[in-house]
């Protein structure tokens, strides 16, 4: 997988003046069925989140209050995303390494994810993540040539 692939998505936005709806639906704003909903949230100044990649899962990352920044790392590059606004998120699909930092104060990060918790679907370390990733450009390269 390459950083090509992630990408900001908007999101609708129903404007009122009561105050504003956005909403998210599988398969249609986002390219994935939902399996999963979490959020972090009270990250303390200069804490930083994740710091690993996915074999299989795909992910929407949205700042639902406040703002961060998302650094994604496809082994060879490596992109930065300021995420500030409730109406559009980030896609994440498999085999990008990711970390969060840079939290605003009351921020909340909302993570849609295409399938239930797995231990075995993460990439803790960083440099099992590189060795994978060189290794699937090497077989594309391979598969390009013949």
């Amino acid at each position: 997988m390459n950083l090509s692939k992630c990408r900001i998505m908007d999101l609708p936005k129903v404007a009122d003046a009561r105050g504003n709806l956005t909403f998210i639906e599988e398969n249609r704003h986002i390219p994935f069925a939902i399996k999963r909903v979490y959020y972090l949230y009270d990250v303390p100044g200069g804490e930083s989140r994740g710091g690993h990649a996915h074999k299989t899962l795909q992910q929407f990352i949205v700042a639902a209050s406040g703002s961060f920044d998302v650094i994604l790392d496809d082994g060879s590059k490596k992109k930065r995303f300021h995420l500030n606004r409730s109406y559009y998120g980030l896609y994440v699909p498999n085999m990008i390494w990711r970390e969060l930092d840079n939290f605003s104060s009351g921020s909340v990060c909302l993570v849609l994810a295409s399938d239930l918790y797995k231990a075995e679907d993460y990439i803790r370390d960083y440099e099992v993540f590189k060795q994978m990733t060189s290794k699937g450009k090497k077989k594309h390269n391979v598969r390009r040539k013949q």
